[in-house]
């Protein structure tokens, strides 16, 4: 039976420990894994990145140092794999892997050491939307499952889902152009491109909601606001916070700068392989300057 003699202010958490889909990352402690990893996805279109930046502002408001990860943003080959994009040279099982390998260093060396530190871990996209894709341009279930078992179970996932007409209003409005990649004209199954965009998409979101059956994430109605898009997410978040962070023993629960110490304390003895690039570090050392389309 759980105590009840305690008060809130000397709570300390139960934190879940971290579960890999399949082998994993070789000689990594998951109890150890203190922090949450929350990933946001979606198209082109949905909103995702302004909800990551919302949320991302948010949490840091509310004391959680957050590090934030997504598609090509390996220091290892992110440069490598835009330059094979924009030639179109790669068959779709070689991309994948190039894709899978971008996601696995960041895996090991971004994410692993901040859920260690007790960041959270925003993910603008994660293995879901990598795995859609090729599975629309014919690689199998299995094999493409297979590749990213490595990769960690998150806390919460959640799949914004919008109408693709409206992605397109959106990727119009914003660049003037549809993006090559989210068109799927790499398919060449069409040469209108605002017809295969749409086409490509319907799959797209047909393989989500596959996905959400095997995986079980969350699917959040894209089409709203940004406001009641970001309402939502942070209530369905803050049951995460409040279920796996809880309060540090004698500070209070708006007492925020306490986990930054505590997360800083431990990036500090750690060493420097370990340590992630946080939010006021210089963004282009981790980002590159000139990518193209996610």
């Amino acid at each position: 039976m759980a105590r009840t003699d305690l008060s809130p202010a000397h709570l300390i958490a139960m934190v879940k420990t971290k579960r890999f889909y399949g082998k994993g990352i070789p000689k990594v402690v998951l109890d150890e894994l203190r922090g949450q990893l929350i990933v946001v996805e979606g198209a082109d279109g949905s909103g995702r990145s302004t909800q990551i930046d919302m949320l991302r502002n948010w949490l840091e408001r509310r004391g959680y140092p957050t590090v934030n990860v997504g598609l090509k943003r390996s220091m290892l080959v992110s440069r490598e794999l835009e330059q094979a994009m924009r030639g179109n040279i790669l068959g779709t099982r070689t991309l994948s892997l190039f894709y899978a390998t971008d996601f696995a260093d960041q895996l090991e060396n971004r994410i692993i050491p901040a859920l260690r530190s007790g960041f959270i871990v925003l993910a603008d996209r994660y293995i879901y939307t990598l795995m859609s894709r090729a599975i629309v341009r014919g690689v199998e279930r299995a094999w493409i499952r297979d590749v990213y078992s490595i990769a960690l179970i998150p806390d919460a996932v959640f799949y914004l889902a919008v109408t693709p007409r409206i992605l397109v209003e959106r990727n119009l409005r914003k660049h003037e152009v549809l993006d090559y990649w989210e068109s799927g004209m790499d398919m060449h199954r069409s040469s209108d491109m605002y017809g295969s965009f749409i086409e490509y998409q319907r799959q797209i979101q047909k393989e989500f909601k596959a996905m959400q059956e095997h995986y079980g994430f969350e699917t959040i109605n894209g089409n709203r606001s940004p406001r009641a898009i970001q309402n939502e997410l942070r209530a369905k978040i803050e049951v995460i916070l409040n279920g796996k962070s809880g309060l540090i023993e004698g500070s209070d629960d708006s007492n925020g700068t306490q986990r930054i110490a505590r997360s800083a304390t431990a990036l500090a003895n750690g060493d420097k392989r370990d340590q992630p690039a946080v939010r006021g570090q210089s963004a282009a050392r981790h980002r590159p300057a000139d990518r193209v389309s996610e």
